[in-house]
């Protein structure tokens, strides 16, 4: 008998650090199995070790990669006898700075991780999904995708994909018995906030700092995912200042880019 046998089972991408492994965390304590998965393998076998080798297992993956997608959460499969109860679509990448500073690289790799890495995942494990009574995919957006971002404007964009995708999923896929919800945190203590601008000496945190702005923890962003996992609703959003935002871009939207617009933005050197 595996060590996944009869546990519920959730396979998390960004897993090796932040609101992934803070994920990962919330649920080994409820008693789930969970499938670690990350470019970064040596973070990976970190993440184990912190969880447990008896409540997960790690795979090395990238989510741009749509053939190890399909390896990867069948070998899952394997440990789980099929099992996938819930698939976390947590990965994602930032750079921080003016619309033209950015290289193509740059924004090829937000798109590509941020957008066609949630697309991929999806895609790969809806058969899973569909196979597990009750199950749930949960994309991770952000406030970003509420309202554009000046200096994350890339970012910005991905994040707006994900919630229309997640938004559309929710319908689709509501026949096959596949719950679907959006987490949109407001800024998290995660790798992503060391994001610099082209230069510049400033990186998000340091922005975030200057004005005064709060970052929650990661702990906050898994609590908030652990209760979208087993509620009803589409969107959820992690910490005060995300649900004062989603209010203000629905019912006060002249108000919130007139608040953008008086804050300093960086401009390309």
């Amino acid at each position: 008998m595996s060590a996944a046998s009869s546990r519920k089972a959730v396979f998390i991408t960004g897993a090796a650090s932040g609101i992934g492994l803070a994920s990962a965390k919330r649920f080994v304590a409820e008693g789930w199995f969970v499938g670690l998965s990350d470019i970064d393998a040596t973070g990976l076998k970190a993440a184990l070790a912190v969880i447990g080798p008896d409540n997960g297992a790690a795979f090395q993956l990238d989510v741009r990669d749509r053939p190890a997608w399909t390896a990867a959460l069948a070998d899952f499969a394997k440990l789980t006898d099929g099992r996938l109860d819930v698939l976390l679509n947590n990965a994602g990448v930032a750079r921080f700075g003016p619309f033209d500073s950015h290289e193509d690289a740059e924004v090829d790799l937000q798109l590509d991780i941020n957008v066609k890495g949630v697309i991929n995942g999806a895609r790969a494990a809806l058969p899973w999904l569909k196979a597990t009574r009750g199950s749930r995919l949960i994309n991770i957006s952000s406030c970003a995708g509420l309202y554009g971002s000046p200096s994350l404007a890339i970012y910005s964009a991905t994040k707006f994909a994900v919630r229309g995708l997640s938004e559309a999923l929710d319908v689709e896929w509501k026949p096959y018995g596949v719950g679907v919800a959006c987490v949109m945190p407001w800024f998290v203590e995660t790798p992503i906030l060391n994001a610099g601008a082209p230069g510049s000496n400033q990186n998000m945190a340091d922005v975030l700092r200057d004005g005064g702005l709060p970052v929650y923890p990661v702990e906050d962003a898994a609590e908030v995912i652990w209760r979208a996992v087993h509620g009803k609703d589409l969107h959820y959003f992690v910490g005060k200042r995300a649900r004062q935002l989603r209010f203000a871009s629905s019912h006060m939207p002249s108000a919130v880019r007139k608040q953008l617009r008086s804050r300093p933005v960086l401009q390309q050197p």
